[in-house]
C-alpha cells in the first residue's frame, strides 16, 4: 500500500528513505543531528557548546473537538517533541492555511487558547504565516516549529538508545486518540460503554503532553549517560514508537506485551473502534531509552509527581532483530507502519456516528 494512495498519517520509512533524505539540500557542518526515521528534533551547533533543538509538526482545527482541544493538541504535540531533548521549548513559529468558513471571531478563539498554551510552557511567539485557502477543510490546517537552546553536550536525541538500555513508557498507551475518538463521538461511547469510560477519557486529553515526564526524567538521570534518548508516541502508538526508536538508534529490541501500560477507558474505546490500541496515536506518553540501574530511581521519582512509568523491555543489538513477547512466546515484531486511528476516525464520521 502506497503511503501517497490509501493510507493516513505520515510517510513510512522506506518513502521517506527513498525520497526525502537524499534531497536535504546544502550538507552543512553544523548540522549534528539531521532528518531521520523516528527522530524528533534536529540539532545545530552554533558555537561555544551552544545547541539549537528544532522541531516541526501539523496543527490541529477539529470542529467535532472543540477549539480549546485543537489548540491544545495544536501546541502540545509540538512541545512533546521538543522535550525529548530534555529541555523546554522557548520560541515557535506556526503557518496556518485556514479554510474561508472559518469566522474571525472563532479563529480569535481558537489563537487566544494557542497564545495561553504557549504562555503557560514558556514558549515565545516569533512569526509565521496566516491566511485562508479556499478549498481548505482540513483538520489539519498548517504546521509549526519550535525552537529551544541549551548545552549542545546535554541535549538529548532520540537517536541515542543503545543496546542493553532499558525501555520505559510513561503512562498509557492510546491516551490521545481514544481521548479524541470519545469527543467526537460521544453518543456512541456513551451508549456502548457507559458514562464512566467517556468521562475518563475525556480526563485523559489534558494528560497528553509528555514535558513534565520528560523534565522529571532529565532532572533525575544524567542526559546522554544514563538517560540516553526519548521518543515521544505520536502516529504507530506505543510499539510504533519504540520501533522508530530502535531504528533510528540502530538497535534490535524486546519488549513484553503484557508490561504494556494499558488503561481501562483506552482499552475499552480501541476495541469499540476496532483498532489496536498498541499502535495508535498516544501522544502524553514518553518512551525513555535508559541505562541499566537507573529504572527504579527514574520510576520512583516520576510516580512522586504522579507520572506512572512501567519498564516494558530492552533495546539490543541490530543483529538480534525485533522481538516481543506475546503469550509468553517470543515472537518477531512486525507493524506496517499504519496508525489505524486515522481509519478508525474517517469511518466512524462515514457512517454518521454521533
Amino acid at each position: 500500500m502506497s503511503a501517497f494512495e490509501d493510507n493516513f498519517g505520515k510517510i513510512g520509512s522506506s518513502n521517506l528513505n527513498e525520497i526525502l533524505l537524499p534531497r536535504t539540500g546544502k550538507k552543512r557542518r553544523d548540522v549534528r543531528t539531521g532528518p531521520g526515521f523516528g527522530v524528533d528534533t534536529s540539532v545545530i551547533d552554533l558555537g561555544n557548546n551552544l545547541g539549537l533543538a528544532i522541531s516541526s509538526d501539523p496543527l490541529s482545527l477539529i470542529p467535532s473537538l472543540g477549539l480549546k482541544e485543537s489548540a491544545w493538541l495544536s501546541v502540545h504535540l509540538l512541545v512533546n517533541d521538543m522535550a525529548t531533548t530534555g529541555f523546554s521549548p522557548q520560541y515557535a513559529q506556526f503557518v496556518l492555511n485556514l479554510s474561508p468558513e472559518l469566522s474571525k471571531e472563532k479563529f480569535e478563539e481558537y489563537w487566544e487558547y494557542v497564545h495561553q498554551f504557549c504562555k503557560e510552557v514558556g514558549v515565545a511567539i516569533t512569526g509565521g504565516h496566516t491566511g485562508q485557502i479556499e478549498g481548505q477543510n482540513s483538520t489539519i490546517p498548517g504546521g509549526g516549529s519550535m525552537f529551544l537552546s541549551a548545552p549542545l553536550d546535554e541535549i538529548i536525541t532520540s537517536d541515542g538508545a543503545e543496546p542493553g538500555d532499558l525501555i520505559i513508557v510513561t503512562k498509557e498507551t492510546a491516551l490521545n486518540s481514544t481521548a479524541i475518538l470519545a469527543m467526537s463521538f460521544p453518543e456512541t461511547v456513551k451508549n456502548n460503554l457507559g458514562k464512566e469510560v467517556y468521562q475518563a477519557a475525556c480526563d485523559n486529553f489534558y494528560r497528553t503532553s509528555s514535558l513534565p515526564d520528560a523534565l522529571a526524567a532529565a532532572e533525575i538521570l544524567e542526559n546522554k549517560t544514563e538517560l540516553k534518548a526519548m521518543h515521544d508516541v505520536t502516529e504507530g502508538g506505543v510499539l510504533g514508537a519504540i520501533a522508530e526508536m530502535a531504528e533510528a538508534s540502530g538497535c534490535g529490541f524486546t519488549v513484553d506485551d503484557s508490561m504494556l501500560p494499558v488503561g481501562e477507558a483506552p482499552k475499552q474505546i480501541a476495541e469499540l473502534f476496532e483498532i489496536d490500541h498498541r499502535f495508535c496515536v498516544g501522544a502524553g506518553s514518553m518512551i525513555m531509552a535508559v541505562k541499566p540501574g537507573c529504572e527504579e530511581k527514574l520510576i520512583e521519582y516520576l510516580e512522586n509527581q504522579s507520572i506512572p512509568a512501567t519498564v516494558v523491555g530492552e533495546m539490543t543489538e541490530n543483529s538480534l532483530g525485533r522481538k516481543i513477547i506475546e503469550n509468553s512466546e517470543e515472537k518477531e515484531f512486525s507493524f506496517d507502519g499504519i496508525d489505524p486511528y486515522w481509519a478508525a476516525f474517517f469511518k466512524a464520521i462515514k457512517a454518521e456516528w454521533k
